[in-house]
């Protein structure tokens, strides 16, 4: 079990919550939540060790385009990275569209 922890800033607050994806096998949970700073703050709970350069590479490509100030909490279980980019626009398209999860 590896855990990491990003950082990217961000131009605009969040106002709404969204999780999408579940956790199991090869798959992603992304929970995510405004944030109180100015920042988007990234952690990563994953069942595979060693791959936090490839982790990187995918958030960064991610952070290119999304601007919000918001937490994004990821617990994984094996999910390529063409999954988790799916993952992290399918929360960040359903947090600006007001259809995520209201807890």
């Amino acid at each position: 079990m590896e855990n990491m922890r990003y950082e990217y800033p961000a131009r605009r607050p969040v106002t709404r919550r969204a999780h999408v994806g579940v956790v199991g096998s090869g798959d992603l949970e992304v929970l995510l939540t405004p944030s109180q700073t100015a920042n988007a703050e990234v952690v990563i709970r994953t069942s595979v060790d060693g791959y936090g350069h490839v982790w990187k590479s995918v958030l960064d490509r991610f952070f290119q385009r999304y601007d919000g100030a918001a937490r994004f909490e990821l617990n994984d279980f094996g999910a390529t990275p063409g999954v988790v980019m799916l993952r992290l626009s399918e929360a960040a398209e359903a947090e600006e569209a007001g259809d995520g999860d209201t807890r």
